[in-house]
């Protein structure tokens, strides 16, 4: 299951857990992405900039070590994503 979090204008956070979040992993995941709130759709529409759905980042592998050291357990990947709009150049 994928939850996201953020703000889908601007940037958002996908979050691939095993299991679903309690109020306080998800309170402490919103603390982690900087107070961004979780967002209650089971996808995003719109265009963003982001690794590629096979390709997990370094940037994924320590943010998940950090959740384990929170306390969080299920947490598989987390990725962040920019709004195409508000990205001036990526490598595509």
């Amino acid at each position: 299951m994928i939850v996201f979090f953020g703000n889908p204008d601007a940037q958002v956070y996908a979050v691939q857990v095993k299991q679903e979040l309690s109020n306080e992993n998800i309170n402490q995941l919103s603390w982690l992405f900087g107070g961004a709130d979780q967002i209650s759709s089971d996808s995003i529409n719109g265009d963003f900039i982001g690794p590629r759905a096979a390709m997990v980042t370094p940037w994924s592998t320590n943010a998940v070590e950090i959740t384990q050291n929170m306390g969080i357990e299920g947490i598989v990947r987390i990725e962040q994503y920019q709004d195409a709009k508000e990205v001036s150049s990526f490598d595509p």
